[in-house]
């Protein structure tokens, strides 16, 4: 992950990202099923890599309860600077935050429940990032990714024109057709549901138990 370039330009999509990112319909409708998705319990910890500017905390912060936690892992220090304020203006106690590449956020092994991977590119593109994520997941954890990609056939000559046009002031490493690939390897076969005439997806997949 190029992290400075990351950095460089979500310096400047800190100011206006809630704006335009928060009222999207497919957006929000793709952040809600995909925690839904993640079946979170009262007193678990949930793992947010990529939180940027906290839009995922609340679902999560009612799904894993007061007596959980949800810790948000953010490389630019601008996004994380609106999450942070999210955090003190909900009064969330229990809503932790590390401001740190995913490929390098210091992440226990095996500490946490579930990982909510939303909108985040780049971070599915690194196999480092993916790794770390995974290894913090205890056995038996979920793990829920969702975001853009390509679309097949004579639909993609359509449609991934647009998709890498109003993609490119977010991100930092190509499209594909399959950007849960590298979690897939780790994971093993993943459920996968496509969205929006095949331009997103959301992929579920758990650790396996014997993934010690």
């Amino acid at each position: 992950m190029d992290t400075e370039r990351i950095k460089r330009k979500y310096r400047f999509n800190a100011r206006f990202y809630d704006v335009l990112v928060r009222p999207l319909p497919l957006f929000k409708r793709l952040r809600v099923k995909a925690i839904e998705r993640l079946r979170l319990r009262p007193g678990e910890v949930a793992l947010d890599v990529g939180c940027g500017t906290g839009l995922s905390f609340e679902l999560l912060e009612q799904g894993v309860g007061p007596e959980g936690r949800v810790i948000g892992v953010e490389l630019s220090p601008d996004m994380l600077a609106r999450a942070r304020e999210k955090v003190t203006r909900h009064g969330w106690t229990n809503v932790a935050l590390i401001e740190s590449s995913a490929e390098e956020a210091p992440l226990p092994a095996a500490s946490v429940d579930a990982v909510l991977c939303c909108w985040t590119n780049d971070i599915m593109n690194s196999k480092r990032a993916i790794a770390n994520a995974v290894s913090a997941l205890r056995p038996g954890g979920r793990l829920v990714a969702t975001g853009v990609k390509l679309a097949r056939g004579a639909r993609g000559f359509l449609l991934n024109p647009l998709t890498n046009a109003y993609s490119w002031g977010a991100i930092t490493t190509p499209i594909t057709a399959t950007p849960w690939a590298h979690l897939e390897e780790l994971l093993g076969p993943l459920e996968v549901q496509e969205a929006a005439f095949g331009t997103a997806y959301i992929a579920y997949g758990r650790r396996r138990v014997e993934q010690e």
